[in-house]
C-alpha cells in the first residue's frame, strides 16, 4: 500500500489534498521529509505555527507549499497562487492517483 495517495485535487484553487499516514505535530517533520525525498524536491523554507507546518518546497523549478495540519492529520500541496504551477500540480496529481512511497 502506498504511503501517500490522492484524496482530492482542486485545480481552481491549485491544491492537492493527500491521503497520508497518521501524524502529530512532533512526528510530522520526518514524514514531510520523506515525501519531499520521494518527490526529489528540496525544502526552501520551513515555518511551524501552533497547529500547522508550512514548508516552501522546490519541485522541478516550481515553488509550492507543502502544508500539514496535525489536528486533522491532513497534508496538502498547493501553488503559491492559483495562477502558478498548473503543470506541476497536474503531474503530481497523476503520481498521487497511483500512490507513491
Amino acid at each position: 500500500m502506498a504511503m501517500f495517495s490522492l484524496r482530492e485535487f482542486d485545480a481552481e484553487a491549485g491544491r492537492i489534498i493527500l491521503v497520508n499516514p497518521s501524524f502529530d505535530f512532533d512526528s510530522y517533520p520526518p514524514l514531510g521529509q520523506r515525501l519531499v525525498s520521494i518527490l526529489s524536491a528540496s525544502i526552501v523554507d520551513k515555518q511551524s505555527d501552533a497547529d500547522l507546518h508550512s514548508w516552501l518546497i522546490d519541485f522541478e523549478g516550481c515553488q509550492l507549499f507543502l502544508r500539514a495540519e496535525h489536528y486533522s492529520e491532513t497534508m496538502w500541496i498547493e501553488a503559491l497562487s492559483p495562477q502558478q504551477g498548473h503543470e506541476e500540480l497536474q503531474y503530481l496529481t497523476k503520481l498521487f492517483a497511483i500512490g507513491i512511497g
